[in-house]
């Protein structure tokens, strides 16, 4: 089987296609790769012109910024225009959300219909920001959620750009056009299952793959201080609630600083953050969650204790303890201090918490099962 798989932000795709890669399809990426994050595509939509030159730079600023009009995305759209023609023989193309080609709404959907009109069966995947799930949160019904600081200061209103673009009539149009559209709507994780269903939408939920054979697992081990590992990006700063981390480490510092090591990160390539990571025991990823997201699997799958979403709801999903595969980080700076506090008390629990993560992801995220339900979910 051929399938297209339509934009890249998280690395799920890519996990997802060496699932199936593995099972003997072949699999084809298209998308950015996420700016600083640089993820693997096949075919590139990337604005080269407006981002790999410093005239293209100093020209795309000065146009956006005195006309509003954002050439970044129009490059991306002229660059899957010309890539269509090779994108004709295809059994199956999922998008990544429903702004996958990252442009102007009304060009996503001149495109997704040239591109619909060669591939019939179609399905789009919910793994982060979209239409329903921004109209749910913003009723504010959720005792938290990625709009939380927001709604706590509307002066960040520019910070929440990206999820607060789908909320406007322009990117709706194209969702509702998706969803006449595709034969099936994906979610990966529990938030956006919750609030896909609190709108009445029939989704299936399919967790994250993740490639357990290339992320090494090393068992923890603890000779001297307990590492700790805050990656910071900007563009997602208040979303995740990280300033709930960064004041819980300031007094974790005082408190044990002859027992942790601390390191910060703030918008570094993939690769490099990963790199700096693996010499960590704990990692913080995000506040504002119920479930994990792709960063936080891929540090369980290398045995690290992660503080991330693991409300009762995941709990009750995967039929687990509280704190046994990976610690539930709310918005309370000292509860946090009091859950790093016990685990640098007691390293065994930071050994016990690593074992259970790897089994976790092993038997909930392994990569060639998820595979599998993919394709069962997309009958082709």
């Amino acid at each position: 089987m051929k399938i297209l798989l339509l934009g890249e932000y998280s690395r799920l795709h890519n996990s997802l296609k060496e699932g199936l890669d593995s099972l003997g399809h072949e699999v084809i990426i298209v998308g950015c790769g996420d700016k600083f994050k640089q993820f693997p595509v096949d075919y590139s939509i990337y604005a080269k012109i407006c981002n790999s030159t410093k005239l293209g730079n100093f020209l795309y600023k000065g146009i956006r910024k005195t006309t509003t009009v954002d050439f970044e995305k129009i490059e991306k759209a002229i660059r899957f225009y010309f890539l269509i023609p090779k994108l004709s023989d295809f059994d199956h193309v999922q998008l990544i959300n429903s702004d996958a080609l990252e442009t102007y709404p009304i060009l996503s959907r001149l495109l997704y219909i040239k591109l619909f009109a060669k591939i019939k069966s179609r399905s789009l995947l919910v793994c982060g920001d979209e239409v329903p799930v921004i109209e749910y949160l913003l009723k504010n019904e959720m005792k938290y959620s990625i709009l939380t600081s927001y709604f706590e200061n509307k002066k960040l209103k520019k910070q929440f750009h990206f999820p607060l673009k789908y909320a406007t009539s322009e990117y709706k149009k194209t969702f509702n056009w998706l969803k006449e559209h595709c034969q099936n709507i994906i979610t990966s994780d529990l938030d956006y299952e919750i609030p896909m269903q609190k709108m009445g939408f029939n989704t299936k939920l399919i967790p994250n793959p993740i490639n357990t054979d290339k992320i090494e697992y090393s068992p923890l081990k603890i000779d001297d201080k307990i590492i700790i590992f805050l990656g910071i990006n900007k563009l997602s700063y208040h979303k995740k609630g990280i300033t709930f981390f960064e004041k819980a480490l300031a007094i974790i510092k005082e408190k044990y600083s002859k027992k942790v090591d601390i390191i910060i990160t703030e918008n570094i390539p993939y690769n490099e953050y990963i790199s700096i990571y693996n010499k960590a025991h704990i990692l913080l990823d995000q506040i504002y969650a119920y479930d994990q997201g792709y960063n936080a699997l891929e540090a369980m799958t290398k045995g690290k204790v992660v503080f991330t979403g693991a409300e009762t709801e995941f709990l009750k999903q995967y039929r687990l303890k509280e704190n046994e595969v990976c610690i539930n980080a709310l918005p309370d700076v000292n509860d946090i201090v009091e859950k790093l506090s016990l685990l640098i008390e007691n390293p065994d629990l930071i050994l016990e918490i690593s074992k259970n993560a790897k089994a976790f992801i092993e038997k909930d995220h392994h990569y060639k099962t998820i595979a599998i339900t993919y394709l069962k979910t997309w009958e082709v």
